[in-house]
């Protein structure tokens, strides 16, 4: 449509509100917006257009035709909104990453020695903490936890594995308690999961107060050997409190959102409290906003997006930036937490205060980010000049093949955008039998099948590369030089070279004329992480096939163990050691006696045979 046709067609428009979706020449979706009145919203996009911030002129050259659809109420607009949004990914909508989860940390009381671990959701017959914004910040946490009170993070089932081997050395070092050896009560060990339980909750002077009256008990009672112990507990809370801690006495339960902008970008912090105690931090970078207006309604539209899946929403949302729409999200937010939630812009105060340490935590995530970017980016310009290409590369593959004496061989393609992994591209290659102890004939393969299956426009594997790195020397790049000629593409293909200490050191060409990049730290870097990743991610992939293949043959070899009883054995247990070093007693309980009979004489039999212990790399 030109720009009237367009003009004409937002005049007609109805004077209702709901959700209109902006199109491009190749019929894509490149806008998702909400109005209140659809009609004065969509008209204002096709008005005035000098006058117009530079990105909404840019999203106006590229529409072609438009879409409105009609709500009952504005409520409904921003929902829907948020579900196109997230259905399309709209080039011109800001986009917020959602898979990571909202993960919880979790515990069974009714277990007698429970472990921390990480779920998705909260477990109503347990006892559950969070969410947290991401799975490194759980891990964390539980890490964390496991440290301050010494928590045993090995991989034995207790009481089962009471007293069967000797302490590990963590207990050794004094960094557990040592379930392991007995000494350690169910009571006792629940004590601990009390006292780590009011740190999760944010309670750290009820904890410490606790601590500190029991150390000077035990020390009046001259039980030095205990003050000692509560001494040394009460210190490591002290330091997890001060570097976790920060108490805000008249923000309970809140989530304070400010928005920094840059020149080049900008950047969202959430500080969540709970309990007036700082416990969180989530950080997302966006392009930069262009005037204030733009930040208020580049804040609203993440607001909205960054709640819709929380399973949890605080009791109020301070905000940096008045948005055009806080009624609206206050009563979104009312109706996805069944409570009151107040979305507010304090402009003085303890919550200004706070508000103003969030955008110092923005500024300085943005300026980290900046410096990130700048380094990639000056990596990628060196290798440009180290690899004689017009441009900077924007695309980077890099090729890795794993095995164990020729069995189980795989392949992994890692992928990197802009200096950093991208990973939903990353792809693994099972190596056909009979190839998989020849590293060349393997790689050939790998590079084959990528390359087909680019040919047949399979979307997984375009666009290609602007420089494929393959691991290891000149006759892997001579390899992949022939393989991408075959197909016709003609792009750089370099070998990774390592030194002495698996580092590497230089790429090299098919030609063998070998590129030096340890003299420039930034490239020789961004090299050095590309190869590490490949070669992670390719022995971790043929780890997981080399594992499956042997609990599969291990438990084969049971008479009586089909393959429902051998997923039941491992569903229950967890791993063929475990079931290794069950009692008759407890593999009866799981399956039928003449089974669990035949499972604990074939174990026992073959105790001391190498192909009946766990493969070690």
């Amino acid at each position: 449509m030109t720009l009237e046709q367009l003009r004409e067609k937002a005049a007609l428009c109805p004077q209702l509100p709901g959700v209109y979706r902006m199109f491009d020449r190749n019929d894509v979706v490149i806008y998702v917006g909400k109005a209140k009145n659809l009609k004065n919203r969509v008209s204002q996009y096709f008005h005035n257009i000098d006058a117009q911030w530079i990105k909404t002129q840019r999203l106006v050259a590229q529409i072609d035709r438009f879409e409105t659809i009609v709500t009952k109420t504005e409520l409904e607009a921003l929902v829907l909104e948020n579900t196109l949004i997230k259905r399309y990914a709209p080039r011109y909508n800001i986009l917020l990453k959602d898979d990571k989860g909202y993960p919880f940390v979790r515990y069974d009381p009714k277990e007698d020695y429970p472990r921390f671990s990480l779920v998705n959701n909260a477990d109503p017959d347990a006892r559950c903490y969070g969410p947290y914004g991401g799975r490194t910040v759980a891990h964390d946490v539980i890490d964390i936890l496991t440290d301050t009170f010494k928590l045993p993070n090995c991989s034995r089932k207790f009481p089962r594995e009471i007293g069967r081997t000797r302490p590990c050395l963590r207990k050794e070092l004094g960094r557990c308690i040592g379930v392991c050896t007995g000494d350690v009560t169910p009571e006792a060990y629940h004590a601990l999961l009390d006292e780590a339980s009011l740190l999760l909750n944010g309670r750290c002077d009820d904890l410490l107060k606790s601590l500190g009256e029991r150390m000077e008990e035990a020390s009046e009672n001259l039980d030095f050997e205990r003050a000692a112990y509560l001494r040394d507990r009460l210190r490591a809370v002290e330091r997890l409190a001060g570097r976790q801690k920060v108490v805000a006495a008249h923000v309970p339960d809140a989530d304070i959102i400010c928005l920094y902008n840059a020149v080049s970008r900008a950047c969202v912090v959430v500080l969540h409290y709970v309990d007036g105690t700082l416990l969180d931090k989530d950080q997302v970078i966006l392009p930069a906003c262009e005037s204030d207006e733009d930040c208020g309604e580049t804040l609203s539209q993440f607001v909205a997006q960054y709640y819709k899946d929380r399973p949890i929403l605080p009791r109020e949302v301070l905000l940096s930036h008045e948005t055009p729409d806080a009624d609206l999200l206050s009563e979104y937010l009312t109706e996805r937490a069944g409570r009151r939630v107040y979305v507010l812009f304090p402009q003085r105060g303890e919550k200004r205060v706070l508000l103003d340490m969030a955008m110092d935590n923005a500024r300085e995530e943005a300026r980290i980010a900046a410096m990130k970017e700048e380094r990639a980016g000056y990596a990628l310009t060196l290798l440009q000049k180290a690899l004689g290409l017009p441009i900077p590369p924007e695309r980077l593959e890099a090729y890795d093949i794993s095995h164990t004496e020729g069995r189980d061989a795989v392949g992994g393609m890692v992928v990197f955008m802009s200096g950093k992994p991208r990973r939903s591209a990353y792809r693994k290659f099972k190596i056909e039998d009979g190839v998989g102890g020849d590293d060349y004939a393997s790689m050939r393969q790998v590079l084959t099948r990528r390359l087909m299956r680019a040919q047949d426009g399979d979307k997984k594997f375009l666009p290609l590369p602007e420089v494929f790195l393959i691991d290891g020397g000149m006759e892997h790049a001579k390899l992949a030089r022939e393989v991408l000629d075959a197909y016709g593409v003609r792009v750089p293909a370099v070998g990774m070279v390592k030194d002495e200490r698996h580092r590497t050191r230089a790429l090299i060409s098919p030609d063998g004329l070998e590129i030096g990049i340890r003299t420039q730290p930034a490239l020789y870097a961004l090299i050095g992480t590309i190869d590490e990743e490949v070669h992670r991610y390719a022995l971790s992939y043929h780890r997981t096939l080399r594992d499956k293949k042997l609990r599969a043959s291990a438990l084969d070899a049971v008479p009586g163990v089909g393959e429902k009883r051998k997923a039941t054995l491992l569903k229950k247990f967890g791993s063929l050691k475990a079931i290794r070093t069950a009692t008759l007693a407890e593999l009866e309980a799981v399956i039928p006696k003449n089974a669990a009979a035949a499972v604990y004489q074939t174990f026992r039999k073959n105790a001391d045979k190498p192909e009946m212990n766990e493969n070690r790399e």
